[in-house]
């Protein structure tokens, strides 16, 4: 097994799962908004509202395409399916796992939506954005693994089962 890539929407679990998941594989651990952040200087929310939507999705698709890594479990943010080059990178970097949580649970686990860091155009609700980008998780997975009513280290043996039986 090379990089394991987690995909899905802002709350799902990318990050927690992430950390925890390489761990126990032993691999390396990639938050893919940590390095725009740190490559931008400025967090998420505010390259969002000074550049706009459509800037920040382009640093974003520049952020994971110029990801060259082995052994690594990756983030990348909940917008990451916004850019075909971005999917087919993902794609090709190792195997694509989409946390998959339905819109209820999204509300439920996000408190923070104005400094979130969240790609929402004006007027776009956060249902908006989940009806928009759950197709794309799906197209871009390899593996869909449920990622809500359980806890976290359910949550990080479901993903260690499924890359099992993927083998």
């Amino acid at each position: 097994m090379d990089n394991i890539i987690l995909v899905g929407m802002p709350g799902s679990g990318k990050s927690s799962v992430g950390v925890v998941l390489a761990k126990t594989l032993k691999l390396r651990f990639l938050d893919v908004d940590l390095l725009i952040q740190e490559r931008e200087g400025a967090l998420l929310q505010q390259l969002i509202d000074d550049r706009g939507v459509g800037r920040f999705l382009d640093l974003e698709r520049d952020a994971i395409c110029s990801l060259d890594c082995h052994g690594t479990v990756v983030a990348p943010g909940g917008s990451c399916v916004c850019r075909e080059e971005s999917i087919a990178h993902m794609r090709g970097l190792g195997t694509v796992v989409y946390l998959e949580l339905s819109l209820e649970d999204v509300t439920a686990r996000i408190h923070d939506m104005a400094s979130r860091g969240i790609a929402l155009s004006p007027g776009q609700t956060l249902a908006d954005v989940y009806c928009e980008r759950v197709p794309l998780y799906e197209r871009c997975a390899h593996i869909t693994v449920p990622a809500g009513g359980q806890s976290l280290a359910g949550t990080v043996e479901a993903v260690k089962r499924a890359l099992a039986a993927r083998s």
